[in-house]
């Protein structure tokens, strides 16, 4: 768990002020606990033990859902509720259910955005590259995140302006060697139409190593920690991408749009976008992007 004097509580617009003048939020240890109390009941003892009942299709045979996904969101959504009064919450189930959930986003409102098993498919193949991504925002700003990928014990976090963490030690991008060759994890070709595969055409460029994303959560910790260069994605969906987008930037990366906007979680965007070590990288790849958009 993260000692609460990394973090203490996330600040919230038009909150109750503390006595430091800092408005008080959910505590973010307390958020962390409840990540882990849900992958703990809900996932974990399903891993490797789903049976054929518990998995179907939403919009195909590459969009899986499991028992575990509905139970875990249905798990955290009382939690993080609980520890925030008056916040929402808008998770990938419900919004499946009901897609007017996901105008939360636009609210005054503070919400959870909550993806409860981020790589379904590695999960229902008993792979461990998935992950649980909660982030709280408000205004459509995303105000802190929290990555937790139960099968490989790794527990990122982040807070707008106070830094990222991986299992309590701070989080550094770092940059790219000069002149090496960048490592990019892309839309994953099941979700990606004729369209927009020839948008990702000026990826396909010496110097530049391409591959199909896994769990976009765990894709963005790869970026924060420096293992990977940076991501090229063509959708917006906000539940895969709020928690990664402020673990990297918070870890010293950069984000933009096909604009040169940043990304917005309330949609509406220039698609592809692109998260990256630094700025430079960003760049860079948004000029590639531009080249087959």
């Amino acid at each position: 768990m993260i000692d609460d004097s990394v973090y203490g509580t996330v600040p919230l617009r038009g909150a109750a002020s503390s006595g430091d003048g800092v408005p008080a939020g959910p505590r973010v240890s307390a958020v962390e606990a409840a990540v882990r109390a849900a992958a703990a009941a809900e996932i974990m003892p399903r891993f490797r033990q789903l049976a054929a009942h518990e998995i179907s299709e939403k919009s195909g045979p590459h969009d899986l859902v499991t028992t575990a996904d509905r139970r875990a969101e249905e798990h955290l959504a009382a939690a993080l509720t609980t520890l925030l009064p008056g916040s929402l919450v808008v998770g990938e189930e419900a919004v499946h259910a009901d897609p007017a959930v996901y105008d939360a986003l636009r609210a005054d409102a503070p919400v959870w955005i909550v993806d409860p098993v981020d790589g379904t498919r590695q999960f229902v193949h008993g792979e461990p590259g998935f992950c649980t991504l909660v982030a709280l925002a408000q205004g459509g700003e995303v105000l802190a995140s929290w990555t937790y990928a139960a099968a490989l014990d790794e527990m990122a976090i982040a807070v707008r302006g106070r830094g990222a963490t991986l299992n309590g030690v701070p989080l550094r991008a770092g940059a790219p060697a000069p002149g090496a060759r960048l490592e990019i994890a892309m839309s994953h070709p099941d979700y990606t139409t004729d369209e927009q595969k020839r948008a990702l055409l000026g990826l396909y460029t010496e110097g530049i190593s391409t591959r199909a994303c896994g769990s976009a959560g765990l894709e963005y910790l790869a970026v924060a920690r420096g293992a990977l260069d940076a991501v090229a994605f063509n959708w917006e969906l906000a539940w895969d991408h709020a928690a990664g987008l402020l673990l990297v930037t918070e870890a010293g990366g950069a984000q933009t749009t096909l604009t040169g906007e940043p990304f917005r979680i309330t949609g509406s965007n220039a698609l592809p976008f692109t998260a990256a070590r630094d700025t430079a990288t960003a760049q860079y790849i948004r000029q590639r992007l531009l080249t087959g958009a």
